[in-house]
């Protein structure tokens, strides 16, 4: 590596952000970035480990030791073809990844890990205003039409891919913008939506056409659909989870999606056509204990909550691995995510019991119980016993607890068949649906999980399709280029 001594010497440091009282004021990103000294330092700390692990924990398969390296020695423009050789949109995946990669880094066994998610993020953006970043024309053209249906990170990497391979590449988008969950699940403060018009520019460059507003049955018929030499489905899973308590019917209480997609609609000066949905001035339960419950506290935060309860029906996590969740999986401890650190109470080993409406019908509050669970070191849950069921108040509740599936109007139609569990029925090997030409990819097929399995499905599924269309193909393979690189 560029310095074998640099994870001795040097310790894990991340990127100052934002004092809270300022960026609760607006709705920008707030991570204020590496200087180089400190950036030339963190790449420094990734050792010759012999078997990099981050691979592995790595959905996409990116090539990490080595574009570290790159980083060190600042040759940003080959950091940047390494990484954009396993990743589409790292600008994406540098922001609002997890991270599982460090949770598998060599270095995390006994120390802290490498700061790969910031590193990915600042060569994506160096390589952007050095102008290594470029739009991929296709001159030699298979004369092959690929429809995608849906424009989240799975069928965006799905789009690149096949327009990489020389397919004419057509996406439709039923939303009035391009991006899917990108674009209206995620909130600006953690995702800026110049970043995906930025690469949108890019794409439409190199000759993938987008049709938003464009809804499959009502403004494109299936049998136009059906004509393309192949299509992907990339739908998402959008069919939420609802709580079927006692006074679920009370007004107040909303899906998570509809008010971060109101919110994201009107920091882009979009106008929102339904009731708007706010969370000032009212006590605010978020209940849900993932992303999509931590994206809830903070845009809470910046419309001046009165107050904010985060509600979990799991044990606070162990603050280190259990036994159950060795090294090198991704790490399940306690944390604490930036929307947190802005102010919320957050309830563990809570279960909801009953929402309380007014005279009016609206939500006043909630009645809750709280579990007392013993946790061995596996991870086992014993129940001890549970407290007596009290109120909090509530004027505004929001639902975070994940979805069921995709919805399933559209596969009906075309006859694609589905899964036990509601999802797009395709296997790993193939991606294809029960239609022959129909192949699918991301949440709707493997179920609700992250931005970056989506893009490593969107990228495995074209290069399935370009397998289909042509009798080969020579897109990457995530399992070749991991193990070429080991």
């Amino acid at each position: 590596m560029g310095k074998i001594t640099g994870f001795k010497e040097f310790e894990r440091v991340l990127p100052t952000k934002e004092a809270v009282e300022g960026r609760v004021q607006h709705f920008k990103e707030f991570n204020k970035g590496y200087s180089e000294n400190e950036l030339n330092k963190q790449a420094a700390r990734c050792m010759d480990c012999g078997i990099p692990f981050c691979h592995s924990g790595c959905p996409l398969g990116n090539v990490i030791p080595e574009f570290n390296d790159a980083v060190y020695d600042g040759k940003w423009e080959e950091a940047y073809q390494i990484l954009s050789s396993t990743n589409n949109f790292p600008e994406f995946t540098g922001r609002i990844c997890p991270a599982p990669c460090e949770s598998a880094c060599v270095l995390g066994i006994h120390s802290t890990p490498i700061t790969i998610e910031e590193i990915e993020k600042h060569i994506i953006e160096i390589a952007f205003k050095k102008g290594y970043v470029k739009a991929h024309k296709s001159y030699l053209k298979t004369g092959k039409r690929v429809a995608v249906v849906g424009s989240g990170p799975a069928g965006l990497a799905a789009a690149a891919q096949l327009n990489k391979a020389g397919h004419d590449v057509i996406v439709f988008e039923r939303d009035d913008q391009v991006g899917g969950l990108l674009r209206y699940g995620i909130p600006d403060f953690k995702l800026e939506k110049s970043v995906i018009d930025r690469r949108v520019n890019l794409m439409k460059e190199s000759g993938i056409e987008f049709k938003v507003n464009t809804e499959v049955g009502r403004d494109i018929s299936f049998y136009e659909l059906k004509a393309y030499d192949a299509v992907i489905l990339a739908t998402g899973s959008t069919v939420p989870w609802h709580m079927q308590l006692p006074g679920h019917e009370a007004k107040g209480i909303h899906f998570a999606m509809d008010f971060l997609t109101q919110q994201n609609k009107e920091v882009s000066g979009i106008a929102v056509e339904q009731d708007r949905i706010l969370a000032t001035d009212k006590h605010v339960v978020v209940i849900g204990d993932g992303d999509t419950g931590s994206d809830c506290i903070g845009t809470s935060n910046r419309h001046r909550a009165k107050s904010i309860t985060q509600i979990a029906r799991k044990p606070t996590p162990s603050k280190q691995r259990l036994k159950n969740n060795p090294w090198p999986m991704d790490k399940l401890t306690f944390g604490t995510s930036s929307s947190q650190e802005e102010g919320c109470e957050r309830l563990w080993a809570t279960e909801t019991q009953e929402f309380i409406k007014d005279e009016d019908g609206h939500i006043k509050a909630i009645k809750i119980k709280e579990v007392q669970y013993e946790v061995d070191e596996f991870g086992k849950r014993t129940r001890l016993g549970e407290s007596e069921i009290r109120e909090i108040p509530a004027d505004l509740v929001l639902l975070a607890i994940g979805y069921q599936h995709t919805e399933h109007m559209l596969l009906e139609q075309l006859g694609v068949r589905v899964d036990e569990k509601g999802n797009i029925l395709a296997n790993d090997k193939d991606y294809q649906t029960t239609i022959d030409n129909i192949f699918t990819a991301g949440d709707c097929r493997k179920g609700q999980s992250l931005v970056v399995w989506a893009i490593s499905e969107g990228r495995e599924c074209a290069r399935k399709v370009d397998e289909y269309l042509m009798g080969y193909s020579e897109l990457e393979s995530k399992d070749f280029l991991t193990t070429i690189n080991a």
